[in-house]
């Protein structure tokens, strides 16, 4: 059976970390190891914080808006904000691009969403938003001892 959650809350910067703890406890029932936790809450953080400081330029008045589900071991999350999107998905894909040199921000985070999730697609518009959905398998893997 499908489980499901929808979460929303402003753009503020220390809801970054609501969502991760969100995301986490409900990927608990499928007894993820610890690596793979930490894995599925940083891309939660990096897509959480793009869409908090890139999409709404850290409006605290804009809302972000979560949901998760989790069928047949795997939790599928999808990040959406209605701020002003991406011109360019493949250049913001790439290692190091970023929009906000002066914020200092490294420009990694799709790649690490990439790297830590099975499956990552990003959908956006400059007039609606965009959406981050990625997947992660969590249960049914076995590490055998020998």
């Amino acid at each position: 059976m499908q489980n499901v959650m929808n979460l929303s809350f402003n753009a503020l910067g220390e809801n970054e970390a609501f969502a991760r703890v969100a995301v986490a406890a409900f990927a608990a029932k499928l007894n993820p190891t610890m690596d793979d936790l930490a894995e599925l809450k940083t891309a939660v953080s990096e897509a959480v914080t793009n869409a908090i400081i890139h999409g709404y330029d850290s409006n605290p008045a804009c809302v972000v808006y979560l949901s998760a589900s989790i069928d047949d071991g795997e939790i599928d999350v999808v990040i959406r904000d209605e701020g002003k999107g991406i011109r360019n998905i493949e250049e913001a894909k790439e290692p190091l691009f970023t929009t906000k040199p002066e914020m200092e921000r490294a420009g990694m985070g799709f790649t690490i969403m990439e790297h830590f999730t099975d499956l990552l697609e990003i959908e956006s518009s400059t007039s609606s938003g965009t959406v981050v959905r990625f997947k992660k398998r969590l249960a049914g893997k076995r590490v055998r001892c020998v």
